[in-house]
């Protein structure tokens, strides 16, 4: 067993994991930086459309503010959002921006030579700057190359097993490496989560294999809440079957939602925003149509049409696009619409924090001393019930460079954690008996059980019914992995079964914190939609849940009010 130590130890190198490295490095000399895949393969690199910042570059957008910006940020999140949260978010949006610019990042620019800036659903001016449709591949690589030349240090292919925690203090974590097949403990000043999301425990998601929700599964290990983790995001326009993202900058760009009978149907449910409408709103309306027999020849899904615009336009704006309809699809955009389906996409839960990135604890004025998070894995409440799209690189870049600049100035007093000897002899012993025990259920078994219970009975609508069977059975399978799981790679090396298995450990948890959330919130709000209380409740539920585990491992949970609503 390797013991490796770092003043400050960031978990995830996504967006938010990047530039949080960047700005802790100008404090700190000793940073690591863990990712679970190769570093450039996060899922930050999966975000098309675009970045929000109210620069009002382009004529349509001259009158944008921040505030404004902030306002249907607001709005969109269904008034869930933190307001003090959301005003760092919308203020500092243009600088942050800007940065990433002079970082390297290539946005799309007008013939005038200013940044480009496009349409989104939620938003009243135009503010989404891009790199055409592969924004978050350019942000990814930027943030890489400024670590690389900081000299961060990276460990790419470990899987974080846990914490070393005393009280409400870190210490360090300990690691699976992947490629040795061995443990690692990490000891550090401070840790930044920045895990990403968990989309994976649906059945039809736009997230990559690796967003398994594994920072969360840590935090209710440590007895740390989760925050409105009933607040998972379906994205309208998935590409039918195939788990592949058809940007929101494609409607932004002018593409039309049809139905079977080739009406623009989004007109009927939101006629002044029409497919610009905020996420929740779309995807439910498309859902509607589906459940209403108007999907393509009676099946599950819909047609973008995006056979109006220039070519010319979508070779210089959606290019990616075009190809993963020609790829995935056989279908030309430029010639026919293009097949698709609401996915799950997004949490706007997580583990909460303060608006420097610090995680809070159970109680109203609890905080971990030095223990950050920030990204998708955080929920520091800029999203509220309903993220507004390019809302997301937004908060990564925003809350991972808060979260480094003040992890920092924790971290600089140095390591003086000990080591968890009984933690690192509990994960052995586990990781041991995995690769050994005669069990009787694999785990792709439980996974496609537990995508299926999410998706048919957690997803765009929701019942007591549902969700009251969809607990019984994630208990069921979680009482399943538990007893019978069995793995039967017995290799040390590049173990990915192993890896597997030990993330869906994680889902397991997390899942049954999604599906109780929702069963006790008795209202609709964002994209948490109750058939059987369909109306929006602002007296009684105008409040952030917060579920946690404790000291027997018992789900308990309360609520708290929203910071400044408006």
């Amino acid at each position: 067993m390797k013991n490796i130590d770092h003043q400050l130890v960031i978990i995830g190198g996504g967006a938010a994991g990047l530039r949080a490295a960047i700005e802790a490095k100008k404090e700190l000399d000793d940073v690591g930086l863990i990712s679970k895949v190769r570093t450039l393969r996060s899922h930050s690199v999966s975000a098309q459309g675009g970045i929000a910042a109210s620069l009002a570059n382009i004529q349509e957008s001259h009158n944008d503010s921040w505030e404004k910006h902030l306002q249907d940020t607001i709005e969109g999140g269904a008034g869930l959002v933190d307001k003090d949260a959301g005003e760092v978010l919308a203020k500092n949006a243009g600088g942050n921006v800007i940065e990433l610019e002079r970082m390297g990042v290539p946005f799309s620019r007008t013939e005038e030579g200013k940044l480009d800036q496009r349409p989104f659903g939620g938003h009243t001016f135009p503010r989404a700057l891009y790199a055409a449709d592969r924004t978050g591949h350019a942000i990814v690589y930027a943030l890489y190359g400024e670590n690389v030349k900081l000299e961060t240090t990276f460990y790419d292919e470990y899987f974080v097993l846990d914490l070393m925690t005393d009280g409400n203090s870190v210490s360090g974590l300990v690691a699976y490496d992947v490629r040795a097949g061995e443990l690692v403990v990490f000891r550090a000043g401070a840790v930044i989560l920045a895990t990403g999301g968990c989309s994976q425990a649906y059945q039809l998601t736009s997230s990559g294999t690796a967003s398994t929700g594994d920072g969360l599964g840590m935090a209710l290990k440590n007895g740390i809440p989760l925050q409105d983790m009933e607040f998972i995001q379906f994205h309208p326009t998935g590409l039918r079957d195939k788990g592949i993202l058809i940007t929101e900058a494609a409607r932004g760009e002018g593409g039309y939602l049809r139905n079977d009978r080739g009406n623009r149907f989004m007109e009927k449910y939101e006629p002044e925003s029409k497919e610009l409408a905020p996420r929740d709103r779309v995807v439910r309306a498309m859902q509607r149509e589906i459940n209403e027999g108007r999907g393509i020849d009676g099946k599950d899904y819909l047609h973008i049409d995006l056979t109006h615009l220039s070519s010319a336009k979508i070779e210089r704006k959606l290019p990616t696009i075009r190809e993963l309809a020609l790829d995935f699809a056989n279908v030309d955009p430029l010639e026919q619409p293009i097949p698709v389906q609401p996915m799950a996409h997004y949490c706007m839960g997580g583990i909460p924090t303060d608006t420097t990135g610090r995680v809070q604890g159970k109680e109203v004025q609890d905080e971990w001393q030095n223990l950050y998070a920030a990204g998708e894995a955080a929920c520091v409440s800029v999203h509220g019930a309903n993220r507004l799209g390019t809302n997301s690189l937004l908060e990564a870049v925003t809350f991972g460079k808060r979260a480094g600049r003040f992890a920092a100035e924790q971290a600089k007093p140095g390591i003086s954690g000990k080591i968890d000897a009984n933690l690192v002899d509990r994960y052995n012993s586990r990781l041991n008996s995995l690769r050994k025990d005669q069990g009787s259920v694999r785990s792709h078994e439980l996974h496609d059980g537990l995508k299926e219970t999410m998706t048919e009975k957690c997803g765009v609508f929701r019942s007591s019914e549902d969700l009251t069977e969809a607990l019984d059975i994630i208990h069921q399978l979680q009482k399943e992995y538990s007893e019978k799981l069995v793995i039967e790679d017995r290799s040390d090396n590049f173990n990915t079964e192993l890896r597997t298995a030990l993330e869906l450990g994680n889902m397991l948890e997390y899942s049954e914190v999604i599906v109780r959330a929702a069963l006790e919130r008795e209202e609709s709000r964002g994209a948490h939609y109750r058939t059987d209380f369909p109306d929006r409740q602002d007296e009684e539920w105008l409040r952030h849940s917060f579920f946690y585990k404790n000291s027997s491992g018992k789900l308990r949970y309360h609520y708290r009010p929203v910071r400044n609503s408006t």
